[in-house]
């Protein structure tokens, strides 16, 4: 993949208000937040996380989405940089997870792997893509609208979640 098709990703997420993102793509995001200042402060990411994920039915997600951001964290290539949780910007390394998120809704694993490939070791790559993709699975399964992430350019609108 090229830096091109990396940018292209982040370009449909970065330096948006986190408002302007659907409820699917808000709570991706806090989920990411959360998870990175809970293991930042030395605190099981799961159990922080643990009541934000069962109050939108998606418990079930929540083991595969700390796998995917574990092996992201500990097997990245450079260090991902993601924004406090009341930051109110998408930041350029957040837009980059968004779009892998966005890939793998749209069952788009070459794009996913290839921007696996830029962002963590080689033999990370795969179990990354199993979690994030099975993390995916679980969420559209609890009923959450992932086509509307995929549209990147979405205002804000309520939905379920």
């Amino acid at each position: 993949m090229s830096r091109a098709l990396e940018r292209e990703t982040m370009y449909a997420f970065v330096d948006r208000r986190v408002d302007s993102l659907c409820n699917s793509g808000r709570f991706l995001l806090w989920a990411m937040r959360g998870w990175v200042h809970a293991a930042e402060r030395g605190r099981c990411p799961p159990q922080v996380l643990h009541r934000g994920f069962a109050a939108v039915g998606a418990a079930g997600a929540l083991p595969d989405f700390h796998v995917a951001m574990a092996l992201l964290a500990g097997d990245a290539v450079e260090t991902l940089l993601l924004a406090p949780l009341p930051c109110l910007q998408i930041s350029e390394d957040e837009a980059i997870l968004l779009g892998l998120w966005r890939d793998f809704s749209l069952e788009n694993a070459a794009n996913a792997h290839a921007t696996l490939a830029l962002l963590a070791e080689g033999e990370s790559v795969g179990p990354i893509a199993k979690a994030m993709g099975a993390a995916i699975d679980r969420l559209v399964a609890t009923g959450f609208d992932m086509p509307a992430l995929a549209a990147g350019t979405m205002t804000h609108q309520e939905s379920p979640k």
